[in-house]
């Protein structure tokens, strides 16, 4: 991406950069009268965001996922931030007794969530699920072995994984409050100087705006949910949250989850963790003791 494609204005009290990222709309608001060290801050924010895309998009022929996913069988050896996200993902699937796979991407062959009418025939499904599972790779940090036709897809914590990391270059850069938000998913760096808290809005999953907005002054929030991506068809909803052992949407989950944490990965952890949960998803949320926001 250029720098031209970043967008400053003002907005009351604060700077906001406006960019896209992730097929997502972004932003980074500084609370500062000055335009110029806004501007520095908007800039390495979407940098980031811009470098952590390019790392680890499955959309790419030129990072490591393409070459793990390419490698036909043979061992990868991997960079450390790289073994960072894999020892992550591997964390992710046990605490979520198997339901959170970054190899379950490969299903996007057979779910086109558009908002269309398109549903797979279960005969589709049934032959892409052999190449689902964790647990048939072999990962010994710093080497990978995916057994040839899966596929790794980190989309499902790769967002807000550059939340933090731009997070924390902003706060390192600067002592200016700011707030970086990456297709809802958002973090800060410290409270509004007038102490006041960023205040975040919370969408209503029916299309109908803003249901409210949530103070914030540290730590992050994450959103799980199917305003966007979902399939309608006989008046059935299916949101994109698949779970990995059926190939189908998780049956009676939320619209939308919202969840506040230190940092956005584990917000974005938790948030994804209770709609897997689907039905039980209040109760599972109830049970980690943290704020969060469930619609219906």
């Amino acid at each position: 991406m250029l720098q031209s494609d970043l967008k400053l204005s003002r907005r009351g009290e604060l700077w906001c950069g406006r960019f896209q990222s992730m097929a997502s709309p972004c932003e980074v608001l500084v609370d500062s009268p000055e335009r110029k060290l806004a501007h520095e801050l908007v800039q390495i924010g979407a940098r980031e965001a811009w470098r952590i895309e390019s790392a680890f998009s499955r959309y790419r022929d030129d990072n490591i996922v393409h070459r793990i996913n390419n490698a036909a069988g043979e061992t990868v050896e991997v960079d450390e931030e790289t073994a960072r996200l894999l020892d992550f993902a591997d964390q992710c699937y046990t605490l979520s007794e198997g339901l959170f796979d970054i190899t379950s991407g490969v299903l996007r062959q057979a779910w086109r969530f558009d908002g269309g009418r398109a549903v797979p025939d279960t005969e589709v499904i049934e032959r892409l699920l052999p190449k689902v599972g964790w647990r048939k790779v072999i990962w010994e940090n710093p080497s990978l072995t995916l057994p040839s036709g899966m596929e790794i897809d980190f989309g499902g914590i790769g967002k807000e994984y550059a939340v933090d990391s731009a997070q924390q270059l902003l706060a390192a850069h600067s002592d200016l409050p700011a707030l970086i938000n990456l297709g809802g998913d958002l973090a800060v760096t410290r409270n509004r100087c007038s102490a006041d808290a960023w205040r975040a809005g919370v969408e209503d999953p029916a299309g109908r705006g803003a249901r409210g907005a949530i103070p914030i002054k540290q730590g992050a929030l994450a959103t799980s949910g199917d305003t966007y991506r979902y399939v309608l068809k006989d008046g059935v909803r299916y949101g994109h949250i698949l779970d990995p052992r059926s190939g189908w949407p998780v049956a009676g989950a939320p619209r939308s989850v919202t969840v506040a944490a230190p940092n956005c990965t584990q917000a974005g952890m938790l948030a994804t963790f209770s709609m897997l949960q689907g039905s039980d998803a209040e109760d599972f949320l109830q049970a980690q003791e943290i704020p969060h926001w469930c619609q219906r």
